[in-house]
């Protein structure tokens, strides 16, 4: 009983509501159609599986920047931000990290701070691991003031699958580094944005885990 209510509590909300109506539809085939009812209970496992939501421990660095997504890094660059933002056309250093269907999809604040600005855009749906789907992409692009007055830029772009972008945060929060900012469903990408004189800690093809890998310094 431990063990299944220890399995409930990692399971993020959004998932609850997709692997039911999974379940209904693979019981339904249970009656009419054994064999594909079989493929439709693994497809509900899955969805149950995709949004499993895991306490991280996120370590506590003054002027480290955390990864915001569990993933691989995939460009490491310098970028304008997204120009929804009114951001300026200075470059920033940017740090992309790719989500695949496999891994965790809850995204987590990157450095204590508080939320100045947040965009959503409506985009297309290109490969998240993609260069063009910066800019071509669904986004939501979030900046984040630290205590230090130092701003970053926080995007989540969705991929070739996904179609929704959930944001948990809303303007003027104040939130801790490694808080749950976010999610998009079923394989996607973050792009972080940092002054140029922060310093990677990782490289292309490294992987990450949010609110836990340490991605560089200010």
């Amino acid at each position: 009983m431990n063990k299944f209510k220890k399995f409930i509590s990692i399971i993020h909300r959004e998932g609850w509501k997709f692997s039911a109506i999974s379940l209904f539809v693979s019981l339904i085939l249970l009656v009419i159609w054994p064999l594909l009812s079989f493929i439709s209970f693994l497809i509900t496992f899955f969805i149950l599986w995709f949004f499993r939501d895991p306490e991280r421990n996120t370590p506590i660095a003054e002027g480290k920047i955390i990864s915001p997504a569990d993933g691989k890094v995939c460009l490491i660059d310098l970028s304008v931000p997204p120009e929804e933002l009114q951001y300026g056309t200075e470059e920033m250093q940017r740090v992309c990290i790719f989500m695949n269907v496999f891994n965790v999809h809850v995204n987590r604040v990157p450095v204590k701070g508080q939320i100045k600005k947040i965009i959503y855009k409506e985009g297309s749906f290109f490969n998240a691991s993609l260069d063009k789907a910066s800019e071509k992409n669904e986004r939501n692009s979030i900046i984040i003031k630290t205590e230090n007055g130092i701003e970053i830029v926080v995007v989540q772009i969705a991929g070739l699958i996904a179609r929704r972008i959930l944001s948990f945060v809303c303007n003027g929060d104040k939130l801790n580094s490694g808080e749950r900012f976010g999610l998009i469903r079923f394989g996607s990408r973050v792009d972080v944005y940092l002054p140029k004189t922060f310093k990677p800690e990782v490289k292309v093809g490294d992987k990450t885990i949010a609110g836990e890998t340490i991605i560089g310094s200010l």
